[in-house]
């Protein structure tokens, strides 16, 4: 008899950090691998941010805090949410985690009941349907093609609700599209669940500051008839390259953010805290660098999709945000090639070219693969030489 919980057999362990963790080992036997699965930016923390962790260390404040955020850092979120999205919150409404993965994790657990339905756009994050799964919920999954820009539209969200249907996931900017919804997509979206007031809305906003081509963000609890069923997640992870202190924060209903705090209480209590004094110095310090870095991303974003749509059998759409393009390899599934499936695209480029992506299916989406171009200019330079050559091999 196993000791292990018959739970962990309903999910699977991460594909993307699977993937960062091959590449590492590969390096270490001194091959050399081009990641681009780690969705983590390249970039250092900003001084400002480092400094203010320093301080607090020198300062003593070393010991635990309230089991969801200091009173400082929920005044930092506070503001924030007023000052870029225009939305009121009180202390009462916020809650901070180990990240913004945590703070997903205990909304599941605190909310959801056996049976109870989560609509999942796809392509999806990874984890999204694994954490509903442990909570004792079902993913819903509906499909999003390329024809619809990997977007959730209103008749699609219409059909997929039922009455079991608890919450709807909304990441914009998209992990692992890049995709981002306009305003007028929210608003037809939020017709639908303003006709359905049972279904709450969790609104995933964690690359909000890393976007394109004049994309105007737009978060629905910024709707005032939906606010009060909208769970609002961001972080300082993506935005400020703070991935490794792990900081992640929520804004919603009181008896939401009530439950979240007990889930929490009895896992890991409160996030470290020097790891909130720095956060609190990133989201009230100086801001200008975050433009500054997206531009950078924005010109690897171009050379990417460029390079992509001149390999024959690859077609990519040009995402308008975070750091991922989710390019089709359709065109190479076949005969010819030997290749089946998206996951054996995968396996063979790191086999024979030393370049690791992350298959398309691992987002519930088959016949696509992620890259991440958060890394330098030179890598990026490599991997798409080392990419075209594998598929003109395929092509032959």
């Amino acid at each position: 008899m196993s000791i292990i919980s018959k739970n962990l057999k309903k999910i699977k362990p991460s594909p993307t950090i699977s993937v960062t963790q091959k590449a590492r080992e590969l390096r270490a036997a001194g091959k050399d691998v081009i990641g681009l699965g780690a969705g983590e930016p390249d970039f250092d923390t900003p001084d400002n941010i480092k400094n203010a962790a320093i301080k607090a260390i020198r300062s003593g404040d070393t010991k635990y805090t309230a089991v969801d955020g200091t009173p400082a850092l929920k005044r930092a979120i506070i503001r924030k949410f007023k000052r870029e999205n225009k939305l009121k919150f009180s202390s009462d409404q916020i809650t901070v985690g180990t990240g913004g993965k945590q703070v997903l994790y205990n909304t599941f657990m605190a909310t959801l009941n056996k049976g109870d339905e989560v609509i999942i756009p796809a392509p999806f994050w990874v984890s999204y349907p694994d954490m509903v799964l442990l909570a004792g919920g079902k993913p819903k999954i509906v499909k999003c093609t390329e024809q619809e820009g990997f977007k959730l539209t209103a008749k699609k969200l219409k059909k997929a609700i039922t009455k079991k249907t608890k919450w709807l996931i909304l990441n914009s900017p998209s992990n692992p599209t890049g995709v981002g919804y306009t305003k007028k997509e929210i608003i037809d979206l939020s017709k639908v669940l303003i006709r359905n007031r049972k279904v709450f809305i969790l609104s995933d906003d964690i690359y909000e500051h890393v976007r394109y081509d004049n994309f105007n963000f737009f978060t629905i609890a910024q709707l005032s008839k939906l606010k009060e069923r909208t769970l609002t997640l961001n972080g300082v992870s993506k935005s400020y390259a703070m991935t490794g202190w792990r900081i992640g924060y929520a804004a919603g209903p009181k008896d939401i953010i009530k439950a979240i705090r007990k889930i929490q209480s009895q896992s890991t209590s409160n996030p470290s805290s020097i790891s909130q004094a720095a956060a609190v110095e990133a989201l009230e310090g100086k801001q200008g660098f975050i433009k500054k870095r997206a531009s950078s991303f924005q010109q690897r974003r171009n050379f990417v999709v460029k390079s992509l749509n001149n390999i024959k059998g690859i077609n990519c759409l040009i995402p308008n945000g975070a750091f991922y393009v989710f390019p089709s390899c359709k065109g190479l599934l076949n005969k010819n090639t030997k290749l089946k499936t998206d996951t054996d695209f995968v396996k063979k480029l790191l086999e024979k070219s030393n370049v690791a992506v992350v298959q398309g299916s691992a987002f519930g989406m088959n016949g696509h693969f992620r890259i991440s171009y958060a890394t330098s200019m030179k890598n990026l330079k490599k991997a798409m030489i080392r990419l075209k050559s594998f598929c003109e091999k395929l092509n032959k």
